[in-house]
């Protein structure tokens, strides 16, 4: 499978381009053959789109030709339907938006058509990207590449599951409280949310608006620091990464995590501390997050689809539940949360100040079955909403760059570890986690075997 066009790394699939060792017609041909394939299994897309990919493709091919270069020239780009893509429906992951046709691209997707992605459809998400699963009432839930019986996670759960599946190279996600380091946890791949303001998406879909940004699911961190640097429009650039102070902190607000996680976040933290780093166990001081984040975000929805609970039966329970909370809502909790948003994130800065890098978990468990959120972990009861995902909101609420890597598995399902670091230090970040990802050399040959050349989705991984 090292030889899958698929799978390589996006600098060495446009060289074998350039080189005319491959062709992207013959690529995405390919693609949308296993895309026709597997997606009735996985779920990964919500809507394909193989004559565009077909134009794109094309497209490359000539400019290929005639010696052009583009940084995602030709590579299989996957699109979160949170986004705009013009002359194609954006459904939101709900029925009330079924048949709403974008007349343009926003921000972030025509940057990708600039840089000469090849779209081969949209990805799914929950209904207005609210939920950390991906499920909602236009089809079946999204299947986790690794077991399709468990939830990818969400909200940019087909978006994980299209590269973890091989249904593209790399997935465009957003990230409003851990919608792309969640999935990219639970499905094992490098999910990276930039600095909050750094790739706006201009005209796009409005939700979490204070917290929001786009960047992408991957293989690799070379591979998302490509996509960042489209979305960002900026160099991120690549340096060795110097020896760091690195806050380590297995459980942030002391909440209980499954014991295959907080094993392999310690051998993380000692893989760093073996890479030179001054790695020092301590408490990150994220209390208070939610305070902030649930007001805003309920504010957002109640001002955007409010009107929708005059229909609804055509709302998830979720957005429901969602939407019947943010209409109890006081102002004055609003403004509490807006005016604690600048001291937290004044808070946070300050704790940076100190450490270079902080280390914690991505989320508390591995990727759970459809609809089994758990009620308890580590034998400590969890409520149904955050208890699985505490941990990578706050960093939403921070502002600041995160990252998820995957470091280990349990039970043949991956673990993710999470690092952060100061506001606009996103190519420090990337550079940190370039260099963690080589000493962990994660291997992916169980789950990209698995997905070789079948004729229908396959079973869970073997538990070693």
């Amino acid at each position: 499978m090292a030889d899958n066009p698929l799978h390589r790394p996006i600098r060495e699939l446009t060289h074998a381009y350039a080189r005319g060792d491959l062709n992207p017609v013959d690529v995405t041909e390919d693609l949308i053959e296993r895309i026709d394939r597997l997606n009735p299994q996985v779920h990964a897309y919500v809507t394909a789109l193989p004559e565009l990919a077909r134009a794109q493709a094309a497209d490359a091919a000539e400019r290929y030709r005639r010696g052009d270069r583009a940084p995602l020239l030709g590579v299989p780009v996957s699109i979160k339907d949170a986004f705009h893509l013009a002359d194609t429906e954006t459904t939101l992951g709900s029925l009330t938006q079924r048949g709403r046709i974008a007349r343009s691209d926003s921000g972030v997707v025509a940057r990708l058509r600039a840089a000469g992605a090849v779209m081969p459809g949209k990805t799914n998400v929950p209904e207005f990207c609210q939920s950390a699963t991906s499920d909602n009432l236009l089809g079946p839930d999204t299947g986790n590449p690794w077991d399709i019986a468990r939830t990818p996670g969400g909200s940019s759960g087909g978006a994980a599951a299209s590269v973890g599946a091989g249904l593209a190279t790399i997935a465009l996600g957003s990230d409003g409280g851990g919608s792309i380091r969640i999935p990219a946890a639970f499905c094992g791949l490098v999910g990276f949310k930039p600095s909050t303001g750094i790739c706006p998406d201009e005209r796009g879909f409005r939700a979490m608006t204070d917290f929001v940004t786009a960047g992408p699911l991957a293989w690799t961190v070379d591979d998302a620091r490509i996509m960042g640097e489209v979305l960002a429009e900026q160099t991120l650039v690549r340096r060795t990464s110097p020896k760091l102070r690195i806050a380590y902190c297995a459980r942030p607000e002391g909440r209980p995590v499954h014991p295959a996680v907080a094993d392999t976040l310690a051998a993380v933290a000692a893989t760093l501390s073996d890479l030179g780093h001054e790695v020092v166990e301590c408490t990150v001081p994220v209390d208070g997050w939610n305070e902030i984040f649930g007001p805003l975000v309920l504010d957002d929805e109640l001002r955007e689809r409010g009107h929708l609970l005059e229909r609804p039966e055509l709302l998830t329970p979720y957005e429901r539940s969602t939407l019947r909370a943010a209409t109890k809502l006081r102002s004055a909790d609003v403004a509490s949360a807006r005016g604690s948003l600048t001291d937290f994130r004044l808070r946070i800065d300050g704790f940076l100040h100190r450490f270079d890098a902080v280390l914690t978990p991505t989320v508390a468990t591995v990727a759970f079955p459809h609809g089994e959120r758990p009620k308890s972990i580590d034998g400590v009861d969890v409520d149904w909403l955050w208890g699985a995902f505490p941990f990578t909101s706050p960093f939403n609420v921070a502002g600041t760059p995160a990252i998820t890597l995957p470091a280990g598995t349990s039970d043949g399902l991956p673990i993710g570890a999470q690092l952060v670091t100061a506001r606009g230090r996103d190519a420090d970040l990337l550079n940190l986690a370039e260099s963690l990802e080589a000493a962990l050399d994660f291997d992916y040959t169980p789950l990209r075997d698995r997905w070789a050349d079948q004729p229908t989705a396959p079973q869970p991984v073997p538990v070693p």
